[in-house]
């Protein structure tokens, strides 16, 4: 699978779970709590990254910051903003 190629299709699923709500979806759950939920979420997942680098082992690092990046999609999502915006910001950042 080509370098970021499923994050793009899990931010279509997650696009696609706050147009289209399913009964019982997480995804849809968060967009449901609202924009400071998401953002407080955000928050723990980051302190989790933090706290498996520190000492719970690859396998847990790598288990946070997958939570890490989907509630990060999810908050993109919420605020209207998408995957490539963040791609273009760090293109721009590697060009100066």
């Amino acid at each position: 699978m080509p370098n970021g190629s499923f994050l793009y299709t899990l931010q279509s699923i997650i696009r696609d779970r706050k147009s289209n709500p399913h009964p019982g979806s997480h995804t849809a759950g968060l967009f449901a709590v609202g924009e400071d939920e998401i953002v407080k979420k955000v928050g723990e997942e980051a302190v989790e990254v933090i706290l498996a680098a520190k000492g719970q082992g690859d396998e847990r690092l790598i288990s946070e910051t997958a939570d890490l990046l989907y509630h990060t999609l999810v908050l993109l999502a919420a605020r209207g903003l998408r995957l490539e915006d963040v791609e273009a910001e760090l293109e721009r950042r590697h060009r100066r």
